[in-house]
């Protein structure tokens, strides 16, 4: 092998590793995303509650009725993972005693 081909072929060599190096980063930096965790609101078996006239919740056994002071989320609104777009919403409202949504007192 001449000189020049032993210096090329060394060259290929790097750069083919480099590019593999920078693959592997690139995976390993975007591919957390698609097995991004989200953490439920409530176990298995549970159903997520709200705090009449506040923005407390509680997870309450499927066999049971809400405690005195709590509710059930209206359908189509309740929070199922924490930091979903219904759990992000009840932050800043609640249900008053009649069930109707209004703005939360403690929202500030």
């Amino acid at each position: 092998m001449s000189r020049y081909a032993f210096f090329l072929h060394r060259g290929r060599a790097r750069f083919g590793a480099a590019a593999l190096a920078g693959a592997a980063a690139a995976v390993a930096l975007t591919g957390c995303a698609a097995f991004e965790y989200r953490e439920d609101i409530c176990n298995s078996g549970e159903y997520p509650v709200q705090s009449v006239g506040g923005t407390g919740s509680a997870c309450v056994s499927d066999e049971q009725e809400p405690p005195a002071g709590y509710v059930r989320y209206p359908a189509g609104k309740v929070p199922e993972q924490v930091g979903d777009k219904w759990d992000m919403y009840w932050h800043t409202h609640t249900l008053d005693k009649d069930g109707k949504i209004i703005d939360a007192p403690d929202a500030g």
